[in-house]
């Protein structure tokens, strides 16, 4: 077991890490928030964290790693640059990384867990910028009662809420963790650290049982050829059956998210989707920003759920790009708007916020959840028992691609499920106007 958990903690890719690049780059980050409770929160946070590695170096009988020092003095005092330079350093030995270096066997637990909250709370405010950043995590927080579990898969689906909620580690007001690194053995003992007292959080043996349920699996559908695309499970020169690559590790992630659906019955449980989970799409329903976790499938989406989601999302959309895009809203005129917006920079008669559509970080990640709803009715679409259900699952579906692409045109993930959901639904001339925005290249982002 001790050797599937390193395993895991070696391959896991951390998917959270989706939204590469920082839009601003301030040095002292707590000078451009516009807000002094912000200011005051991640203060608190960053205290918070530092205090939680230092009780858990002084548990082992160590101290904190100077490079650890480094980054928490840097992050109470907001300095960025500090926080970012410390943290790279840090990833060329951190075994969770692809890198050339050597690996560092500290830079992983509860420790390393304090450190990566703190910093990718920090990167996700650099890249976001106060406005929007604030308004993503604290919808998401108000929208979660109290005690709930909630996964958040993304960077700001999972740092901005685990920085912005009272208590990250007294899990207050909800639980906060992350479905892309539960196959760390690692990352699973800082949340126990935090949480084992309150929830059940999966145990080593749990990790182990997983990693062998998934090798008995896909070791059947290897034989079978029925391997997902991207999943990487072959014998060794030894036989024994090796795992690599991110799609092959989330699907043990997903089978330790089930255990957590199962082990605690009593929870509600809300989920931010970075990476499909296969066995939760019966269970989703669109939750605001994000979805709820149903204890019980539902036999279909009402059509109550589908139009609050509409207009949940219409309200959201409207100050960000304009309240143009409508249920009737051709994908001629989504992506004239894109051509207009986002290629010619022509703001003329734009009733949305500029400084929104020059934000690549925020684009980025309300089109993620927009897209990711947009996925739940695809599912829905693909199992509807009636012709009627179809269709009303494929009109949700594409007013959500709709809004998505209007969001972000750039976001390669949007362009290629919209363009494959417009092919299957015999709709090549759209298909094609949007498979021109991802082949295009003509986007000149800020």
């Amino acid at each position: 077991m001790k050797s599937a958990t390193k395993l895991l903690a070696l391959s896991t890719f951390v998917l959270s890490f989706a939204f590469t690049g920082c839009s601003q780059k301030q040095s002292h980050m707590f000078s451009s928030l516009k807000d002094p409770a912000t200011t005051a929160q991640l203060k608190q946070f960053v205290s918070e964290k530092a205090a939680q590695a230092d009780a858990a170096a002084k548990a082992d009988g160590q101290e904190l790693l100077p490079e650890y020092k480094t980054l928490f003095a840097a992050a109470a005092k907001g300095n960025w640059w500090t926080i970012q330079s410390t943290f790279r350093q840090l990833s060329q030995r951190a075994p969770q990384y692809a890198h050339d270096g050597t690996n560092d066997e500290r830079l992983t637990g509860i420790q390393w867990g304090a450190v990566l909250d703190t910093y990718g709370a920090f990167e996700a405010f650099a890249g976001g910028g106060d406005k929007y950043c604030l308004a993503f995590g604290r919808d998401i927080i108000k929208s979660i009662p109290p005690g709930s579990i909630y996964f958040g898969g993304t960077d700001p689906g999972r740092f901005l809420v685990t920085a912005l909620q009272k208590s990250h580690g007294d899990g207050d007001p909800f639980f906060t963790l992350t479905q892309n690194a539960l196959a760390d053995g690692g990352y699973l003992a800082y949340l126990r650290s935090m949480y084992g007292d309150k929830i059940y959080v999966p145990t080593d043996e749990d990790l182990g049982k997983c990693f062998q349920d998934y090798i008995v699996d896909a070791t059947q559908r290897l034989r079978t050829h029925q391997l997902k695309p991207g999943e990487n499970v072959m014998p060794d020169a030894n036989g024994k059956m090796q795992v690599r690559g991110q799609v092959s590790v989330m699907e043990i992630n997903g089978l330790l998210a089930k255990t957590i659906f199962d082990k605690n019955p009593d929870r509600e449980l809300f989920i931010e989707v970075s990476f499909p989970l296969d066995w939760m799409y019966p269970y989703l329903e669109p939750h605001g920003l994000i979805m709820e976790i149903n204890r019980q499938p539902p036999a279909e989406l009402s059509d109550d759920i589908v139009s609050q989601d509409r207009d949940c999302w219409t309200k959201y959309l409207t100050p960000m790009i304009g309240g143009w895009l409508n249920d009737d809203t051709p994908v001629s005129d989504v992506t004239a708007f894109v051509e207009k917006v986002y290629v010619r920079h022509d703001f003329s008669g734009f009733a949305g916020d500029p400084r929104f559509v020059q934000n690549d970080y925020a684009c980025r990640m309300f089109s993620k959840l927009r897209g990711s709803i947009a996925g739940i009715y695809v599912w829905r679409l693909n199992h509807a028992a009636s012709e009627a259900e179809k269709q009303r699952m494929a009109h949700a579906a594409d007013f959500a691609f709709r809004q998505a692409l209007a969001l972000c045109p750039y976001n390669p993930e949007i362009v290629r499920a919209y363009t494959g959901f417009l092919n299957k639904q015999n709709r090549g001339s759209d298909a094609v106007l949007v498979g021109k925005i991802g082949r295009g290249g003509t986007i000149r982002r800020h």
